[in-house]
């Protein structure tokens, strides 16, 4: 079977990588770029773990095709950083112990960026729907929930 070339937009960078046609985005993120911040979780789109931003839209990588990828633009939590500065959301998952062992954190951060540039001033009850579709079996969520929203206070009362 012949490997596709695909070329890319990976956290504001120009990326280019060879992939099996069957091949998910995840594998290719993880295996063929060495972007392992994004994890594999439950591989069926249920738990959250592998929550990219594709053309500025949530997606589990794990049901994503990698040649879809080609031409479009993907952010994965290691694109959220700038350098050696965290993400707001990073650091407030840091400061609410909002995540144990890490498996469900990238995801939940990514997804909660997406919510943040969609909704910059979330309620609980949005926050809480839009992060239902994260799963995480450590931490339980008012503390992922807090980290959310102090964030979103946060970049509000930056901006002023």
């Amino acid at each position: 079977m012949a490997r596709l070339h695909i070329e890319t937009t990976i956290n504001g960078e120009p990326a280019e990588f060879l992939c099996d046609p069957h091949e998910t985005l995840l594998s290719a993120l993880r295996n063929g770029l060495g972007l392992t911040g994004t994890k594999e979780g439950c591989s069926t789109g249920d738990c959250g773990a592998c929550s990219v931003i594709v053309d500025g839209r949530l997606v589990p990588a794990c049901l994503v095709l990698a040649p879809e990828a080609q031409g479009r633009t993907i952010t994965t939590i290691e694109g959220l950083s700038s350098g050696d500065a965290l993400h707001p959301l990073q650091q407030k998952f840091l400061e609410h112990a909002a995540l144990q062992c890490g498996v469900c954190t990238p995801g939940f951060i990514v997804a909660a960026a997406a919510l943040l540039d969609a909704k910059p001033n979330p309620t609980e009850e949005e926050t809480r729907f839009w992060l239902a579709g994260n799963l995480c079996r450590c931490t339980g969520y008012d503390k992922i929930i807090r980290a959310v929203l102090d964030t979103a206070a946060h970049i509000r009362e930056s901006a002023v």
